[in-house]
């Protein structure tokens, strides 16, 4: 492994991880076990069903039979041999360098990234990661070789958290670029304006999608435990202010907690799983949560 690997990816936690499975809560293009048998909107022989027209969907594999019969639109769905497509967006902008324990929230996402993709390749699953702030900073291709982990993990080693974010830019982009329907995983603090974050997700899921939002941020700034007169130094050009914490923390945590719910409703209305995750929480626990979380869902049959 390269050094990049060391770093993010722990082989305790490797033997951890190594026995979950990601699964899609939706399927997008085939289910995680190698080659995957999965509703394909493109060339096939076998016709499988029909399901309602979505927006985004190719108007070409409306069945107009179907329409003129029951005055509504149904979209004839075929079957193939295929494997899942995974997009890892991590947030490289300077609020990430943050870090009030042992490990900044940009080492964290990283982490989450390293073993997405060790759990994706170990399941033949093409993996690609992209770096970014106010633009794309590396952007490593699909890849389902299970070498293919030391070029995510360089590429992601290889960064340093500096700028700010532009995040609608950034998944606007993503989204021109990913023509084919696949799994997108955004890791991020989400300090950015609400308003191109929501537009960006939306973007994403209209184009048939299926969004993953790892939400990380450190217990300092969840929590706001500090004390006695403090000086903070705002990260992307923020400024600094020096105060008394404890006049601050009952306002800062009404303002954040309103953030989170309002971030949970989002997600709950766009389909876009979504999930808090502090950096004092062990990485492995947390997908295993988050993991069995989805497949929960999918044998419950939540679509």
């Amino acid at each position: 492994m390269t050094q990049g690997s060391r770093r993010f990816l722990r082989p305790e936690e490797i033997s951890r991880i190594s026995r979950l499975e990601v699964r899609a809560r939706r399927i997008v293009e085939g289910f995680l076990s190698g080659l995957h048998r999965s509703p394909y909107f493109g060339q096939s022989i076998e016709f499988v069903q029909h399901r309602e027209y979505a927006p985004g969907d190719d108007v070409r594999h409306i069945d107009w039979k179907v329409w003129s019969k029951t005055d509504q639109y149904f979209i004839k769905q075929y079957e193939e041999e295929t494997n899942l497509r995974t997009t890892l967006l991590v947030d490289l902008s300077e609020s990430m360098q943050f870090g009030s324990g042992e490990i900044t929230k940009y080492d964290y996402g990283c982490t989450i990234a390293a073993a997405l993709t060790y759990l994706l390749l170990r399941q033949q699953d093409a993996v690609g990661a992209v770096t970014f702030d106010e633009a794309i900073r590396s952007q490593v291709p699909h890849l389902s070789k299970t070498t293919h982990l030391n070029a995510v993990l360089a590429s992601l080693d290889s960064q340093k958290p500096t700028k700010k974010t532009d995040i609608f830019e950034i998944l606007q982009k993503v989204a021109e670029q990913q023509s084919r329907r696949g799994l997108i995983v955004l890791i991020s603090d989400l300090f950015v304006p609400r308003e191109g974050l929501f537009k960006g997700l939306n973007l994403l899921r209209y184009r048939g999608h299926d969004v993953l939002l790892f939400h990380v941020l450190d217990d300092a700034e969840l929590d706001f435990d500090y004390s006695g007169s403090t000086r903070f130094e705002g990260l992307e050009e923020a400024g600094e202010l020096v105060c008394d914490p404890r006049s601050l923390r009952e306002g800062y945590l009404e303002a954040m907690n309103r953030y989170l719910e309002e971030l949970r409703r989002f997600c709950s209305r766009s389909s876009i799983d979504y999930q808090t995750i502090r950096t004092s929480e062990h990485i492995d626990a947390v997908l295993a949560h988050y993991l069995n979380h989805r497949i929960g869902m999918q044998q419950s049959g939540r679509q």
